[in-house]
């Protein structure tokens, strides 16, 4: 005897993504996919050489909740030795799997119901269903063409006394656009003596062009001291030593 169940979405109008809808239609009409970054060559030898190797020394168990103690020690010295601070590694470094699990669960653990959320369009997809989830509200800003770079002013009138988070993305995803040391200074100026915490997307940091710079929120004393910050290992080693 069949039974059926009706199960009813919490979010009934929110389809699928834009890249599962893109990357079908370039497969069924033999198109390029440009919609999705699949990499056309593969990562380092080096990568599936120590991939292999830990794995046949044991090292593919559970790891530890906050990752192992070596790649969070690894993680700490790569951004010091970027970027300059030097940050706790068993109190400030989460390892996730994937960044999108990541930003997700940073939103989880700071919006409550009820909290604004300051978003730039375009936004990258996984943004506002994270916010919408615990239920928080997505407050969006607007990226102008051509530079696609914040209007600050816009984002000061938008912060209420709802407004528990800002999510930026640098590189930006999908313009292309570059958050600037004077940007982060004019946001930590909008941000003094509130309670706003930042959550900053910069999975794209290595893949910069033309010798621009990247200004991760890390190296901004004031900003770090209120941020999450998302950095990714496949953008970071999957990326083409030629870039």
């Amino acid at each position: 005897m069949e039974t059926k169940v009706r199960i009813d979405s919490r979010f009934p109008s929110m389809g699928t993504t834009i890249f599962t809808v893109m990357s079908r239609l370039a497969a069924d009409c033999g198109a390029v996919n440009l919609s999705q970054g699949f990499p056309d060559f593969q990562a380092e030898p080096e990568l599936f050489d120590a991939v292999h190797r830990h794995m046949l020394a044991g090292r593919n168990q559970y790891a530890p909740m906050g990752g192992l103690p070596e790649l969070r020690q690894a993680i700490v010295d790569k951004v010091a030795a970027l970027y300059g601070p030097r940050f706790d590694v068993e109190s400030e470094v989460t390892v996730t799997a994937g960044a999108t699990q990541a930003i997700f669960t940073a939103v989880a653990a700071f919006v409550r119901p009820g909290d604004e959320v300051i978003v730039f369009e375009p936004v990258y997809d996984s943004y506002v269903p994270a916010i919408e989830t615990v239920g928080g509200k997505a407050v969006h800003a607007q990226l102008k063409f051509p530079d696609y770079t914040p209007d600050w002013e816009q984002v000061a009138s938008l912060i209420t006394p709802k407004t528990r988070m800002i999510m930026l993305n640098s590189p930006h995803n999908p313009t292309g656009s570059l958050l600037t040391g004077a940007d982060l200074d004019r946001l930590a100026d909008l941000l003094r003596g509130t309670d706003i915490a930042i959550l900053s997307d910069e999975v794209y940091e290595h893949i910069l062009f033309d010798g621009e710079q990247h200004a991760s929120l890390c190296a901004h004393p004031e900003l770090a001291a209120r941020s999450l910050v998302v950095s990714s290992f496949g953008k970071t080693y999957h990326i083409n030593r030629e870039c």
